[in-house]
Order: structure tokens, then sequence, then C-alpha cells
């Protein structure tokens, strides 16, 4: 679990926080992003990956087709207003269900957007990512994680040569006519003018259609440190720092993931926190509707003070 460093009282109270005041929360305004974490396996190892994911990290275990159904259905059924179903890991090509999961997804009419380092694992699947790309245009997103636009910099962040293997994947989904974005971070020392500047010249000198402009199709985002120290957010600082509770990430979306040892999926609060057993909401999407305490460092670095959130594109 994610729990607060030894010692600290922060972000222990769902309801007030160490200075004893009351502890700022979401509600759910509609779910319009379903996530689904497919498995925090991965091909490579980062140093600074959030969710830990790597080649022996299973803590996450592979979801199913038959898993990934039953929420759909439910979707469906209750009529939640789902606008994206998104998929995430560790490398979601790394689960043998990700094809049909991918593909039950899209035949149901949902925007998806898959995030996915763009390696070897998901190289092996070019034919059938041609076929859903003919049946489904411009329904199928990736996002590309491409920690910076110096090779130095990336490889540093996740092994030497991984900029080259990711660089050949964007080269792939670009020829082919894929709906592109690329998640970058704020590794380096540049401001986010000079970051968009630098991928621009990278994309046009590689014929990578991305418009670096875009703030969707060229996300950069804050870092997420775990041990890092913000202050806790309050009801009082929505009115000062002018900011909506409705912009918050988990006032519109949800993820599932299932946990080694567990007998079935559970739905938590956001993409970001998957460990911490107390953002688990409950088995399924109904028991999920319920406000989420802001009692997270991440909910304070990320998405209130860093303003960062993983984005719905309107169709």
């Amino acid at each position: 679990m994610n729990l607060p460093i030894l010692g600290e009282t922060k972000f222990l109270d769902p309801l007030v926080t160490a200075k004893g005041e009351r502890r700022a929360k979401v509600s759910l305004k509609h779910l319009e992003t379903l996530w689904f974490n497919t498995g925090t396996l991965c091909n490579i190892t980062c140093q600074n990956c959030y969710i830990e994911s790597s080649p022996k990290n299973d803590r996450l275990i592979y979801l199913t087709l038959a898993e990934v159904t039953g929420y759909l259905d439910e979707v469906r059924t209750d009529s939640y207003p789902v606008k994206l179903i998104g998929f995430t890991g560790g490398e979601p090509f790394m689960n043998k269900d990700f094809i049909p999961i991918l593909t039950e997804t899209l035949d149901r009419g949902f925007e998806t957007l898959v995030l996915t380092n763009a390696m070897r694992p998901m190289m092996r699947y070019q034919r059938q990512l041609r076929t859903l790309h003919a049946a489904h245009g411009r329904l199928l997103r990736f996002r590309v994680s491409l920690d910076d636009h110096h090779a130095a910099i990336h490889d540093k962040e996740r092994g030497q040569g991984s900029f080259a293997k990711a660089m050949d994947g964007l080269r792939f989904l670009s020829r082919e006519g894929f709906q592109l974005e690329i998640a970058g971070r704020r590794l380096g020392n540049e401001d986010e003018v000079a970051a968009r500047a630098g991928y621009r010249e990278l994309f046009l000198r590689e014929d990578i259609a991305v418009d670096c402009d875009d703030p969707v199709q060229l996300v950069i985002f804050p870092e997420m440190i775990p041990d890092a120290n913000p202050p806790e957010i309050t009801e009082a600082c929505w009115g000062i720092l002018h900011k909506d509770p409705d912009d918050v990430m988990c006032a519109t979306a949800r993820m599932v993931v299932k946990r080694k040892g567990a007998d079935a999926p559970a739905v938590v609060a956001c993409t970001l926190i998957a460990y911490d057993e107390r953002f688990e909401l409950g088995r399924t999407l109904k028991q999920a509707n319920v406000a989420v305490p802001l009692n997270h460092r991440y909910c304070a670095t990320f998405c209130v003070l860093g303003g960062a959130a993983c984005g719905v594109k309107k169709m």
C-alpha cells in the first residue's frame, strides 16, 4: 500500500487533515472514462515508474476478456455515460487477452485509448492492429510514453536503446494513420514551451504526425514523487486555488484492477493510486459511485496542484 512515510501524520484521515481542517473530497459527477489496468507486468523497468511496472511486478495481475466484458456489460445495462475506455499497465500488449479485449471494446463502439511504450510487445501485433484500424478508424487512439525528446534522457529513465525502439513503434503508428498522442514528462530543465519545441523538431525530422501545440496530442505530465511532501487539500483550497472539483480526474473516471491473489477485479478511484486499498471502492461500478477523499499525496501533486489529468478528447 502507498501509505505515508513512517511518522507522518498527513494524508491519513479521510475526513480531516493533520491540521484538523476538513479534507477536500470529490464526488463522481459522471462516469465518462473507464480505465482498465491490464496488469503491471512490463517489458522494461523505468527508474521512476509511479506504478513500479517491471518484468517481475505482478501485484496487479492480467485482466481477462471475460472480466473486462463484465464491466462493459455493466456500462450498457446501467446506462453510464462512458465516452472513453482506457487501457494502461504495465504494458497492455503483454497481456495475451489484450487483442481480444481491444476488439470487443471497439466492436461495442467505444472510443478507446491505449497507453503503451510502443516497443516490441506492441510491434508483435502489427497485423492485428492494422485490421482493427481498418474496421474502427478514429475510435482507436494510442498514447505512447516518450519521456523526453532527447534520446539520452529517455534512455536514462527507461534503459539503453529504448528511445530508438519507441521511435520505431511511433513511426509504425504514424505511417499506418493511427490516432497518435505522446506522453512526455518534466524530467529535464526545460520549460514547457521549450519542451514542446523540442518534440516538434523531433517529429518533423522523423515524419511523425503529432501536433505538439495540442495539449491532448502532446501531454507533458508533472512528476509524481513518492516521498514528496505537498500540502494537503482542504475544502477551502477550491476557492483559494480557483479550482473546480469537477475538473479533478476522479470526478469523471474510475479504474478496474485485479490484485494478485484476489478472486475478482475491483474498482479504484483513479489510475494513479492502484495499490493503496483505501482507494478501492467496490467490485462494481455502482458500488464505486461514491465521493473520494483526497488523502493521498498524488491527489495534491498531480491532480490539484499539478493541474494534470489523463484527459478525454471529444470526438
